[in-house]
C-alpha cells in the first residue's frame, strides 16, 4: 500500500523577544504564527475499521498539535530562560500573562525544532512527522524535516 502525507494547517497568536540580537527583533513583538503539520503513513485497509482509508485521523491530529503547541504558545510571549528577560517574564506572570521560559533563543527556527519534538512524540508508532512549517509572517518562515534529521525522526 502506499504511503501518503497529509497536512493540517493551525494558527495561533505569539510574542516574543530575541536577546543579544541586533535589529529590531530584540524587542518585545508579536507574530501571527501558521502552523503546517504533514504527517506521513499508510491508510487503513481493515474492512469495518471506524477510520478505513485514513492515514491518521485530521481531528486525532488535531488535538495533538492543540495540546502540544498551539494551547500552550497561543497568546503567550516566549523568552530565553537565561537572558534578563527573565525579570520583564517574572513581571508578567504576576500580573496573570500567560510566559513560556524556553530552553532556547525563542526564533523561528528553534521553535520548529521544539514543535517538532513535542509532536513526534504523540504519534502512533505506525505514523511519523514528515515536515513542519512555522511561518512568522507572510513572508518568511521555517522548515523542518524528518529526512534532514534523521536524529530526530520518529
Amino acid at each position: 500500500m502506499s504511503r501518503i502525507r497529509i497536512t493540517k494547517e493551525f494558527n495561533f497568536e505569539t510574542g516574543h523577544a530575541l536577546y543579544g540580537y541586533d535589529g529590531k527583533c530584540r524587542n518585545v513583538h508579536g507574530h501571527s504564527y501558521h502552523l503546517s503539520v504533514t504527517i506521513i503513513g499508510t491508510p487503513i485497509t481493515e474492512t469495518g475499521h471506524i477510520k478505513l482509508g485514513m492515514v491518521m485521523d485530521f481531528g486525532d491530529l488535531k488535538k495533538i498539535v492543540n495540546e502540544e503547541v498551539v494551547d500552550l504558545f497561543d497568546h503567550a510571549t516566549v523568552f530565553n530562560k537565561n537572558s534578563p528577560h527573565i525579570e520583564l517574564a517574572r513581571t508578567l506572570e504576576s500580573q496573570g500573562h500567560r510566559v513560556i521560559l524556553a530552553d532556547y533563543q525563542p526564533t523561528s527556527e528553534n521553535m520548529v525544532i521544539d514543535f517538532a519534538e513535542r509532536i513526534s512524540k504523540r504519534l502512533p508508532a505506525n505514523i511519523q512527522l514528515h515536515s513542519l512549517k512555522l511561518r512568522e509572517t507572510g513572508t518568511a518562515y521555517a522548515e523542518w524535516v524528518a529526512a534532514d534529521n534523521p536524529e530526530s525522526a520518529s
